[in-house]
């Protein structure tokens, strides 16, 4: 019996971007509780370089050749046994192994149902990027109507969710961004963009609430002394500084929750119902994975970048 194959992007070793390279595979099959994934767009985010460089060994650790990848919009196009929450030709978005591949497998409850008018690219885009922003927002960050939070790197992929959802809940938002993308930060709803390239946000942002940092290094070093007594500094990239968090009179969190089946639920539908808008960069063919990796890499541009899957180009 002749076994199934699909297209896949592979990483035999680590290094840069030209480790990445497109095989052909055996399509894997689903197993009890798993479901099989026609994967139509794959987000590539910074998480996919980092661990594609071997900078996240001892945190992600892998075995080559391995698929990267996990963040995805598809159709399900077999269920496993025992599988009765989807079936084959659900919409779906969310987590699957190996995400840069024609078909992926997925356990049941890292998927979701897609709302009807929701796009498979907008999709695409929730899981490490719009779920990210309310994590750290709501599930670590605790942040109620009428307080001030500073979000650094407003215009990436988390950044933009994070503005958004913020002021949709009442905050007052503080935001940095290069200065290519200061009128893009502004039209999210922020009330104050700092240009980070030319004025320490140290300057400008005072007595903030909350701070959701995914830049890590010097800017968490220099954002302890902004927080109010109390406040809350949410790191996305590392463990944040708990000497320092004791120091300031502040907390840290970094990757303690995650949001439910029902928060990814409203997002969807809120992204569906354009309440708050995915801002998608770039979306590049599979076959230009390496372009898509060098453009995450060099952290220029607005939103998310994402690889089509089902592009014949």
């Amino acid at each position: 019996m002749s076994r199934l194959t699909m297209q896949a992007v592979q990483v035999h070793e680590y290094g840069g971007a030209e480790r990445l390279t497109l095989e052909e595979v055996v399509r894997p099959q689903p197993q009890a509780g798993e479901i099989l994934v026609r994967i139509l767009f794959a987000a590539a985010i910074p998480l996919d370089w980092k661990i594609r460089n071997g900078w996240l060994k001892n945190v992600f650790p892998i075995t080559f050749p391995y698929i990267p990848g996990s963040s995805v919009s598809g159709i399900v196009e077999s269920v496993g046994e025992g599988v009765i929450a989807f079936q084959a030709g659900d919409r779906v978005f969310g987590s699957v192994k190996g995400a840069y591949a024609e078909y992926g497998i997925a356990a049941v409850h890292e998927l979701v149902s897609m709302p009807d008018s929701l796009s498979f690219e907008d999709a695409a885009t929730i899981r490490a990027g719009a779920d990210t922003a309310w994590k750290a927002l709501f599930t670590e960050g605790e942040l109620e109507t009428g307080q001030k939070v500073l979000i650094h790197a407003a215009a990436g992929g988390v950044g933009q969710f994070a503005v958004q959802l913020a002021k949709r809940k009442g905050a007052t938002v503080i935001a940095t961004a290069s200065t290519g993308n200061i009128e893009f930060v502004k039209s999210l709803g922020a009330d104050i963009v700092i240009d980070y390239t030319t004025t320490p946000f140290e300057d400008v942002a005072k007595d903030v609430d909350l701070i959701v940092d995914s830049v890590g290094g010097d800017t968490e070093a220099r954002s302890w002394a902004l927080l109010k007594k109390g406040g809350i500094l949410v790191s996305l990239t590392q463990a944040p500084s708990q000497e320092s968090a004791k120091q300031y009179g502040v907390s840290a969190k970094f990757n303690t929750k995650f949001p439910t089946y029902e928060n990814l639920q409203e997002i969807a539908q809120l992204i569906a119902d354009r309440e708050i808008l995915a801002k998608i960069d770039h979306i590049y063919p599979i076959r230009e994975v390496q372009a898509a990796h060098k453009q995450s890499e060099s952290r220029h541009g607005q939103g998310r970048i994402l690889l089509d899957l089902n592009s014949k180009e």
